[in-house]
């Protein structure tokens, strides 16, 4: 028996390949089964301190991710005799990564695509997993999709289920079991009630901070003292009727040294632009998004602290000026451009490969694998998707050879 915790990038492709190569699976996972529309309701909480974006529910937070699917940290994993290219095209044909067809591109991404390639940056359509065919250009593809048609870590679970795996919901795993040193059990509380499940092998997907913390229940009690999360703003200017907050969100990409670019409608931008009658319609804004150090932990509460170097601010404030630029390139009134509040968004690095886990993903205690962000050794700066779904297909192929 194999258990895996968790549903989102790791979870899902692990469970998927392991149920149809005939594996006895069973899938945990701590939030409910819902349709993917509804995940806006599975945001998680955490401190005042720290605003951070991530769900607890099927699929993690792919459900609410913008399906963004880029190579990151290739050469980084290289160190530690990690090659994912063969993974890579494999989870880049099965999840259908593209860049969107022109029918999805809306008229503030085009102008975020042309003010970029005006200003000599590195300026592309980001790839996605977005079935256009099915896409109905709502602009709530953070919300969790209306119409079902992006990639979310659900879709696998969902294979594997049919492929003989089984899921259970609503299930908060708390420890990891062992004898002399290997991974025997799972033991997790549903409907209040302690449950135990015997296992020959477990990979915990739980997201930084879910994983975290049962490692530490099960001994492994350096887990989590770093973390990183993708520190960002979003950064918008008055542009009459542009519609952006209807669009296809983050459809656009721009590349910097120490930053990244894309087009991403917030409505918190309406509030820093002093005329009443600028609506929603009228925004087109910008993330900028940036690595950060890896200054910060995990609480045995599950509450993070992060700590803000200068390095993290600078960069930031290096991608907030050159979003400004491009606002301005593309039409909008430089007087109102205006920015949201410090957000975070993909928590990694509380496992990291080299410290916590080998190049195989196993943890001290023989057995035990973690498969999510938590190993990624270094903050990629960039949507980490596709990397974890690479991570988990070499998995995978290692289990399946095991």
């Amino acid at each position: 028996m194999i258990v895996i915790v968790g549903t989102g990038a790791g979870g899902g492709l692990l469970a998927r390949e392991l149920a149809l190569d005939g594996k006895q699976v069973t899938i945990l996972e701590k939030g409910p089964y819902i349709d993917s529309k509804d995940a806006f309701n599975c945001y998680d909480k955490y401190s005042q301190d720290v605003d951070l974006l991530t769900t607890t529910c099927i699929g993690g937070s792919t459900i609410v991710s913008m399906s963004n699917m880029v190579r990151a940290l290739d050469e980084e994993l290289l160190d530690y005799d990690i090659d994912l290219a063969e993974a890579y095209e494999y989870v880049e044909e099965l999840v259908g990564v593209h860049q969107l067809d022109d029918s999805h591109i809306g008229k503030g991404t085009q102008a975020f695509l042309d003010a970029g390639r005006e200003l000599g940056l590195n300026t592309l359509k980001m790839p996605k997993a977005i079935r256009e065919e099915e896409c109905i250009q709502c602009g709530k593809c953070a919300f969790g999709c209306p119409a079902d048609a992006k990639w979310s870590g659900k879709d696998f679970a969902d294979e594997a289920v049919e492929a003989g795996a089984t899921l259970i919901t609503e299930a908060e795993v708390v420890e990891v079991l062992s004898e002399n040193g290997k991974a025997c059990g799972v033991k997790y509380i549903k409907d209040g009630k302690e449950e135990v499940i015997d296992a020959e092998k477990v990979i915990l997907a739980a997201g930084a901070i879910g994983s975290t913390l049962i490692l530490r229940n099960s001994g492994i009690d350096k887990a989590g003292h770093e973390i990183f999360f993708d520190p960002f703003v979003t950064v918008g200017g008055y542009i009459k009727d542009i519609n952006f907050n209807t669009e296809v969100q983050m459809a656009g990409l721009i590349i910097g040294e120490n930053f990244v670019l894309s087009p991403h409608f917030s409505s918190f931008i309406r509030e820093n632009i002093p005329d009443d009658n600028v609506t929603n319609n009228d925004i087109l804004s910008i993330m900028v998004k940036t690595a950060d150090e890896c200054k910060g932990y995990v609480t045995d509460d599950g509450d993070v602290v992060k700590i803000n170097t200068i390095t993290d601010i600078r960069y930031l404030a290096e991608g907030t000026a050159t979003a400004g630029f491009v606002l301005e390139k593309a039409g909008a009134d430089p007087n109102t451009i205006g920015s949201t509040v410090y957000r975070g968004a993909h928590p990694g690095g509380t496992a990291k490969i080299g410290e916590i886990v080998d190049s195989n993903l196993e943890t001290e205690i023989k057995d035990l694998f973690v498969c999510d962000a938590s190993v990624l050794p270094i903050s990629p700066g960039k949507p980490p998707i596709l990397t974890i779904l690479a991570l988990s297909k070499r998995l995978a192929d290692y289990l399946k050879k095991e």
